[in-house]
């Protein structure tokens, strides 16, 4: 069975910082692309950066490029977000997701993506 959790969330003023996890299987973090999603309030939930399986190509969503940082750490088996300077329109519950294949086209679209973990919330006030 595939698990995926997420944790690191928590509240931030305008301008901190928070880093996510996303633990595991090494099979998973070896084997499939790994991303980040976000779902607001009343919103869409949508991709936020991505990372391919040789680690040499990431994506990010244009609001958020500069600030975050995707990454992973093998010996770990674990999936990181670094969200640096954040402010209240990253409020969100924030999902880590595999999924088999995605490129620059389909990295960001939740479809693509075969698991999701269960959120982990991010609240950011002004």
């Amino acid at each position: 069975q595939v698990q995926l959790v997420e944790s690191g969330g928590g509240s931030v003023q305008t301008g901190g910082s928070l880093r996510l996890s996303c633990a595991t299987s090494s099979w998973i973090l070896s084997n499939y692309y790994m991303g980040w999603f976000r779902q607001g309030p009343g919103k869409q939930r949508e991709g936020v950066a991505a990372i391919m399986i040789d680690d040499r190509i990431t994506h990010y969503r244009d609001s958020v490029k500069g600030r975050f940082i995707v990454s992973r750490d093998s010996a770990k088996n674990t999936l990181y977000l670094q969200m640096n300077n954040l402010n209240p329109e990253d409020t969100a519950m924030y999902y880590c997701a595999a999924a088999d294949w995605v490129n620059s086209n389909t990295w960001y679209r939740t479809s693509a993506y075969t698991y999701w973990g269960q959120g982990t919330q991010v609240t950011v006030s002004s």
